[in-house]
């Protein structure tokens, strides 16, 4: 696959509301892991460069991710198109106090390059005593709203990939959470379900949810053929949901995703059913998705406050 892409080549990507905060963000995001683990700063800053020309306009990201190469090689490819994204970042505490998270969000600052986020979230809420740490007197939800009172922040969130459960008791602090982040795809319905169980309260409450891991988290279930990348994308996106965040690795990636995002047309209801059906024999016991039940996809940050071996010590 060759060429550019640029937004006068196709249709736009859409856009949805952002939740209650009168933003419009684009139906798929840039996701920030992957974009930290690719094999050149050059190859970063142009998958950066390139999604926002094509109409990407949501950036995730986190204080943690790959040693902080992850927000440095983004802060590169903005230059330039800052004002054409909405940036997202994460802060990192992982139970510390609202001292750690305002030194990581200075830090987050200046690798990325700007004097604002749009949005800085509460990274990886999975243990299940982070809600009570988290909502601590000195707590990081009092960096969150210090770091909007000095205008370093513009809209707060979290995020998980555990348990529902954990995220039901982030949101019964009634706190005016902005967004929350969670994995959504086909498999999820039939285990652990953030679809039927965390979904729902965002909507009443019009706090925009943020999808992740529309692919099982290294994309096992397309390996094993389970499904195709595209319509565990487009069920992902079919959901009621702000954007959609990808892993992307590679120029082809992104413009495979980008083609999906500009054609895109919901599932019906009936073809929503129907894959949620065929994934059931495959999924209903989580091994599809190993960030519900193992610690493969717990960082190491958040492992380290929590009193875990690091990951070469612990198989899983």
């Amino acid at each position: 696959m060759t060429g550019q892409m640029t937004n006068s080549s196709s249709q736009p990507i859409p856009r949805r509301p952002l939740g209650k905060t009168g933003e419009q963000v684009s139906i798929i995001g840039l996701g920030g892991y992957h974009l930290g683990a690719v094999q050149s700063r050059e190859l970063a800053v142009r998958l950066v460069q390139e999604a926002i020309d094509a109409g990407v306009n949501f950036l995730d990201n986190a204080w943690e991710y790959n040693d902080h190469r992850s927000e440095e090689w983004m802060g590169l490819g903005l230059q330039g198109r800052r004002d054409k994204a909405f940036l997202m970042s994460k802060v990192c505490t992982h139970g510390r106090d609202k001292k750690v998270a305002m030194q990581q969000l200075e830090e987050s600052l200046k690798r990325l390059g700007t004097d604002h986020l749009d949005l800085w979230q509460i990274h990886e809420v999975v243990y299940e005593n982070d809600p009570d740490l988290h909502f601590a007197k000195g707590g990081v939800v009092e960096a969150l709203d210090e770091a909007k009172q000095q205008g370093k922040v513009r809209f707060v969130g979290f995020t998980g990939h555990k348990s529902p459960a954990i995220h039901l008791k982030m949101l019964a602090h009634d706190y005016p959470f902005d967004t929350v982040q969670m994995p959504l795809n086909c498999f999820d319905a039939n285990y652990r379900s953030f679809e039927q169980q965390v979904l729902p309260e965002l909507q009443r409450r019009g706090i925009a949810a943020l999808g992740m891991k529309s692919l099982g988290g290294d994309g096992q279930p397309i390996v094993y053929g389970v499904v195709r990348a595209e319509e565990a994308l487009r069920y992902a996106m079919s959901l009621p949901v702000a954007t959609t965040i990808c892993g992307i690795d590679s120029l082809d990636v992104l413009r495979q995703n980008v083609k999906i995002a500009r054609g895109f047309k919901p599932l019906t209801s009936q073809e929503m059913h129907e894959l949620r059906a065929r994934c059931r024999p495959s999924s209903g016991d989580g091994h599809l998705e190993l960030y519900k039940t193992t610690k493969k996809y717990d960082g190491r940050v958040g492992r380290e406050q929590h009193g875990y071996p690091p990951p070469e010590q612990l198989p899983l």
